[in-house]
């Protein structure tokens, strides 16, 4: 499982014209899931989004979790995170997880965060074709892989 943790000012995501999830200060959590990936890898990657230390303290200094700022995280699925293009010109997404094993465990994800006291949880919708805005605060962008982190 892989989550690309993006610092924010605030992001949100619409669809249809229509916004279904938002944050202020936090994180935007790109997510993607591949075949092998179960609640264990979602519930890592949810613990080190909660408790990644890359909020500025008084001194400046990237001490403070999501936690810490009382911020929140805003969550979209996004199965090109296992693209592969080493070869031609059209990636292939064949690592990535069908959406009935993916979609649960986004949300697993999700729910995960709830669980330790993130304060505001929103999610994209699985699936759907989003507007994600993104302003990227720093800009700080954090890559976490489940393979690496175990």
């Amino acid at each position: 499982m892989r989550v690309i943790l993006q610092r924010v000012s605030k992001g949100k995501v619409t669809v249809d014209g229509e916004i279904v999830g938002a944050v202020d200060c936090g994180f935007v959590a790109l997510v993607g899931v591949t075949h092998e990936d179960t609640e264990k890898e979602a519930e890592l990657l949810a613990r080190k989004t909660a408790y990644l230390r890359v909020f500025e303290d008084d001194a400046g200094k990237l001490n403070r979790s999501v936690l810490d700022v009382g911020g929140g995280v805003l969550v979209v699925s996004q199965f090109t995170l296992y693209a592969d293009a080493r070869k031609g010109r059209r990636p292939s997404f064949i690592k990535a997880a069908r959406p009935e094993h993916a979609a649960p465990l986004v949300e697993f994800y999700a729910a995960s965060l709830r669980q330790l006291n993130v304060q505001r949880v929103e999610m994209g919708v699985f699936g759907a074709m989003m507007m994600v805005e993104i302003h990227n605060d720093g800009p700080v962008t954090i890559i976490l892989d489940s393979d690496e982190l175990a």
